[in-house]
């Protein structure tokens, strides 16, 4: 009985310590500072997927590894100088990530209009949701009022992004430790109905692995020779590559996932029966991709005094 008191005292610490930041973020936050604000992002998404389709996946996986990487500030854009080392060159994001230039472009824009009120962290939140319904996907309402960070930290690039080589505990964890569940996990990854892989991401599994469809491997091979071409992309889902529905898990159950990563979303274990329903019911993996978009993007923001509004988003004030 004597216990119980002090773990009371911390749930509650807990409750209002999240309340306080959910607090924070508002739907509203830039509707009397920066009223333009959303459709000045919305526009200029719309405008770069139509340029180029692959793009609205780019624009995606910026906002997923900004939020992995010490919460969604922002960090994921800031560029190396002599005295300061950003994101960029961690493995998971070296000669991968893209989009940097739709960001500068939104930034450029919303800074004639309301200089230093937009933050780039915001921009990353709304440009993410704005890219997966140009491409068919559902929507969902962003909180706003981050804040941008003035430091960076590839140690955590390198070890908080989930690898491509991950088996489904050491994924589930990974999610966990960003306060994600195992549900939240299997919806998110259906991102990856969009988008590309590289070779070297996936040529273990191709040439190695015995839970992948054959012709898929055939396929895969002929870009991904087993010694060269480590840059040489693919699309995640060959089905429809560039329309965000339900296909990613349709292809799981034939074996057909082209990650190591994602194919343990069907392969015996206990994220089976989700896949499996998201892979008939395409409703229901929006729902749950929306809701677990809201919950991944509320990771750790910055706000009230804490951070700073970049001018520029490649680098602090």
């Amino acid at each position: 009985m004597a216990s119980s008191k002090p773990v009371t005292c911390s749930v509650l610490a807990l409750f209002f310590a999240t309340s306080l930041v959910s607090a924070q973020l508002t739907t509203n936050f830039y509707d009397k500072s920066c009223p333009n604000a959303l459709y000045t992002i919305q526009t200029t998404v719309r405008s770069a997927v139509a340029r180029e389709n692959r793009m609205g996946a780019s624009l995606l996986r910026l906002h997923f590894h900004d939020c992995f990487v010490n919460g969604c500030d922002g960090s994921v854009l800031l560029d190396d100088t002599p005295t300061f080392t950003g994101e960029k060159t961690a493995a998971p994001n070296n000669n991968s990530l893209r989009g940097f230039d739709v960001i500068d472009n939104i930034k450029a824009q919303l800074e004639g209009i309301c200089p230093q009120v937009v933050s780039c962290a915001d921009i990353l939140a709304v440009a993410a949701r704005d890219s997966v319904v140009a491409l068919g996907g559902p929507t969902w309402v962003v909180s706003l009022g981050r804040r941008d960070s003035t430091t960076a930290s590839l140690d955590a690039a390198k070890n908080d992004i989930p690898a491509p080589t991950l088996d489904l505990g050491d994924l589930t964890k990974s999610f966990s430790n960003k306060g994600l569940s195992a549900s939240d996990m299997i919806a998110l990854s259906g991102a990856h109905t969009i988008g590309q892989a590289r070779c070297v991401n996936f040529r273990n599994r191709i040439y190695s692995e015995t839970n992948i469809d054959t012709s898929l491997a055939t396929l895969l091979k002929s870009n991904c020779p087993n010694m060269t071409g480590d840059n040489n992309i693919s699309p995640l889902d060959a089905m429809t590559p560039y329309v965000f529905d339900n296909f990613y898990y349709k292809n799981l159950l034939n074996k057909k996932g082209v990650l190591h990563s994602d194919q343990q979303l069907f392969n015996g274990g206990s994220a089976d029966s989700q896949t499996t329903t998201y892979s008939s019911n395409m409703a229901k993996f929006f729902t749950d991709f929306s809701a677990a978009m809201v919950k991944m993007g509320n990771t750790s923001p910055l706000t009230g005094s804490s951070g700073q509004i970049r001018r520029n988003c490649r680098r602090v004030n």
